[in-house]
């Protein structure tokens, strides 16, 4: 009897063990957000074939985290809302019952999302940094980061200048080009023409008294900012530094901004604890990265962070340095009308990211006022919209698509490997065990698809355009 009943008991368990569930199932499509799904719509079939088969035991890179950027017209969009409504916002991007939001990006000093110029020090050949001050930030970012802290105090927060203080640049000026008629022409760069600069130019002056000095102004950063209880692990040395903007922004060789971060920089960080990536690449030239991972202080750099076009070069970084951790540093920012079409793309964007070896995907702006608008004239998209005339919000598309990860894909869960017809799919598994899928339905009518997990398949019916997240 006693032996029927172990037996019993052990049957049960490996029935128990083999029969995958799905216990949770949500959906957002162009008509109705974060839906619960009913498990109705889901049938398991025993050892059949299957459209998508997700690997359980094969794990490719570990996901550190999700979040986006603050910015200082993400902090002056939300200070529009009342107290009760602005405080609902942060609990949702940043506790676990909402986005879960674990690691985010801040400038150091102005960017394209600042109310104006400025840097931290704007006193020239101040090579020791005397008159270094983070003021102005006390106006938006330190209020706008202490707010999310405020949910979640283990907010893991990295830095990268858009531009270093005019007085170290060979121009003179913050911005490198005048505005094109990408840009709304409304809005002025008042850059002159002897001092428009263009991609290939070290515009930062190349001499090690300000090389040190630059370095020292990091470190002025992040001490200040320690000062505020806002401790920030990691720095990249440059966004975009092939980019010759109109608004903040510094272009360099790339042997000579490898020259700074390992000559300078790294031993800078190195005494305060800070690590350093390599960033921002934002063009398909994996030759860029190369000049700075095998430069002096090259075995320090812990990573390198890619965004617009420099997605390309990611899958070739990847394949060579597979240790190498990969942040995604600024997905791709729209055009401010926050539609489905931009969602999509973002899919496709975060997709190619997390095939291509991804620890980290960051947003880029987390709230601006409807249309988007920077100070230089270029509308983007945004997790939150905030309506200027009656002080109301509302949540985007692309921030749901970014929740349908961040809620659910936990720091320290596995990419899990997947083959099959169907691409449209994602699979991690996190340490508490649970697998979470993410399956995107691009086409315009329901359609079913198979998913085999272990020995089992399951048959879901994904409604129109929709984005799942399902937990097995």
């Amino acid at each position: 009897m006693k032996h029927t009943l172990f037996t019993l008991l052990i049957a049960a368990a490996i029935t128990s063990c083999n029969k995958n569930t799905v216990a949770e199932w949500v959906a957002t499509t162009p008509t109705a957000a974060w839906q619960t799904q009913s498990a109705s719509e889901i049938t398991f079939i025993e050892n059949s074939s299957a459209d998508v088969e997700i690997h359980t035991d094969s794990t490719l890179q570990t996901v550190d985290g999700f979040g986006a950027c603050f910015n200082e017209l993400g902090w002056t969009s939300l200070v529009l809302l009342s107290d009760v409504e602005r405080e609902a916002v942060f609990k949702e991007l940043f506790t676990a019952e909402g986005a879960n939001f674990t690691i985010c990006r801040m400038p150091v000093g102005a960017n394209d999302f600042s109310r104006d110029w400025y840097s931290y020090n704007e006193t020239d050949s101040d090579f020791e940094m005397r008159n270094f001050s983070v003021e102005n930030d006390r106006e938006t970012l330190i209020p706008f980061i202490k707010s999310a802290q405020k949910y979640n105090p283990a907010l893991t927060i990295w830095a990268s200048p858009w531009s270093p203080p005019t007085w170290m640049k060979e121009n003179r000026f913050y911005a490198c080009a005048p505005l094109s008629n990408f840009f709304d022409q409304r809005f002025v760069t008042d850059i002159q023409p002897e001092q428009v600069r263009r991609e290939g130019d070290n515009m930062f002056i190349t001499e090690d008294k300000y090389y040190a000095a630059y370095a020292l102004y990091f470190r002025k950063f992040i001490e200040a900012y320690r000062t505020e209880n806002i401790p920030v692990s990691m720095v990249m040395p440059q966004n975009e530094f092939n980019s010759c903007q109109p608004f903040p922004s510094c272009t360099w060789q790339a042997a000579t901004l490898a020259e700074f971060t390992g000559k300078y920089l790294v031993p800078e960080m190195k005494t305060i604890g800070v690590e350093v990536m390599f960033g921002t690449m934002e063009r398909p030239n994996p030759a860029l990265v190369d000049t700075v991972l095998t430069s002096e202080g090259g075995d320090y750099i812990s990573g390198v962070g890619f965004q617009w076009a420099g997605k390309e070069a990611l899958p070739s970084i990847h394949n060579r340095y597979p240790n190498l951790k990969i942040y995604q540093t600024e997905q791709e920012c729209g055009d401010g009308q926050n539609e489905w079409e931009g969602c999509a793309y973002s899919w496709g964007l975060m997709k190619h990211y997390f095939m291509h070896g991804a620890n980290v995907y960051d947003y880029w702006n987390i709230s601006l006022l409807e249309g988007g608008m920077s100070r230089w004239g270029w509308t983007q998209n945004s997790l939150v919209t905030v309506n200027e005339n009656d002080k109301t919000f509302r949540y985007t598309y692309e921030y749901y698509l970014l929740k349908h990860f961040s809620h659910y894909v936990l720091p320290g869960a596995k990419m899990l490997q997947t083959a099959g017809n169907f691409d449209n799919l994602l699979a991690f598994r996190n340490k508490n065990g649970k697998i979470a899928v993410v399956i995107y339905n691009a086409e315009q009518t329901e359609t079913t698809k198979t998913v085999k997990v272990g020995r089992r398949v399951f048959e879901v019916k994904l409604k129109p355009q929709s984005i799942n997240t399902m937990i097995l």
